[in-house]
């Protein structure tokens, strides 16, 4: 560990939680439970070829993802300007989502919904490589898992206030900010809230998160040098460190699986199980609240058993509500097992998150 709770200042360690309260709106609103929902539904004019459409850009943005982030990361740990990229890579997140107010009802706005979706989202999980780097620095080794869970459990919490304001404000019966409806104006404004949510509680990480210590090397950062050190890394790991090499490749497939798991949840609500919109995001709702709750309520696990244990039983756990899922194709199943589900989600991710810092060699956390 190279920071200890000691040095961490009490403003730094609520501004590194409050970016995940604030970023959770991407999460839960626009790509889980409600504009990825309306952009897949109203916006495609036909399920199935929203649904398509919206698969396909979670392959591109996979691929993008596995070529860029090693790289992002080797640049944050080389010249240690993390909180600086955050910022840049935050402001670019906002942009993204406050450009869903353009996209109208119709089908030649499908790309563009879907286009706006897809770079947010990669840009979030960059953003998370800088912000994931920053544990170490706000936590000790006998509290790393709490810190980790709180964060995460507040992200949930943002989730379900930002659902909730959603649903009362544009939603339900005209909504109380009276957005009109004509070309289904309230939708689309929930992405103006969603930027502005982001900007709020995002940004103070940016300016009050812990500071990078100076420059290792002073060269100028070269890109392809950076893959080559890459492919080094890899090799060195399959040679010394063959735990941590296992570890990603796992945490590569049950992520992604996690990660499909709620960019589809809403879009298969609506046209597997015949939820309305607001149906969907009372799921939503229910879904963040019981996540949260899981979170926080396991938060001290990882300290006194460790994250491999409560990854492996968290995974568990949704192996099998998953498999529930697909064996009884009820609305009162997909409930019950969704919100199973849900509760593990935080709780594994937030260990997934600890057990990499702690076997992570010191000075390549974001790599």
């Amino acid at each position: 560990m190279t920071a200890t709770q000691g040095s961490t200042t009490r403003r730094e360690l609520w501004s590194w939680w409050s970016w995940d309260f604030g970023a959770t709106a991407l999460n839960s609103v626009m790509i889980s439970f409600v504009f990825s929902v309306y952009v897949t539904g109203t916006v495609a004019g036909d399920h199935a070829r929203g649904q398509t459409a919206w698969a396909d850009a979670q392959t591109v943005s996979g691929i993008i993802l596995a070529l860029l982030a090693p790289m992002m990361g080797a640049w944050a740990d080389r010249t240690n300007k993390r909180r600086l990229m955050l910022g840049a890579a935050t402001v670019l997140m906002i942009v993204a989502v406050a450009g869903g107010w353009f996209v109208k009802p119709a089908p030649e706005y499908l790309l563009l919904g879907v286009l706006l979706l897809t770079i947010a989202a990669v840009v979030q999980e960059i953003a998370g490589v800088f912000y994931n780097g920053m544990l170490l620095r706000i936590s000790s080794r006998d509290n790393i898992g709490r810190v980790s869970a709180i964060g995460w459990g507040a992200g949930y919490f943002g989730g379900v206030l930002c659902l909730i304001v959603v649903l009362f404000g544009f939603v339900l019966n005209g909504g109380l900010f009276g957005v009109p409806r004509d070309e289904l104006a309230n939708v689309r404004a929930v992405a103006l809230f969603c930027a502005v949510w982001m900007a709020l509680f995002c940004l103070p990480l940016v300016l009050w998160g812990p500071r990078d210590a100076a420059p290792r090397e002073r060269q100028r950062f070269n890109v392809v040098a950076a893959y080559r050190d890459i492919g080094r890394r890899l090799s060195r790991m399959w040679r010394d460190e063959r735990p941590l090499l296992h570890f990603l490749i796992a945490s590569a497939v049950f992520r992604d699986g996690l990660v499909a798991v709620f960019s589809f949840g809403g879009v298969i609500a609506a046209s597997a199980y015949g939820f309305s919109p607001t149906e969907v995001i009372y799921f939503g709702l229910a879904a963040n609240a019981v996540a949260m709750l899981g979170a926080w309520l396991m938060s001290g696990l990882d300290d006194r058993i460790g994250p491999r244990r409560v990854i492996i039983g968290s995974l568990l756990v949704i192996v099998a509500a998953g498999i529930g899922v697909i064996a009884v194709h009820t609305t009162l199943a997909f409930w019950v097992c969704g919100l199973i589900i849900s509760s593990q989600v935080g709780t594994v991710q937030s260990a997934s998150r600890t057990l990499l810092a702690r076997l992570a060699p010191q000075g390549e956390e974001n790599e």
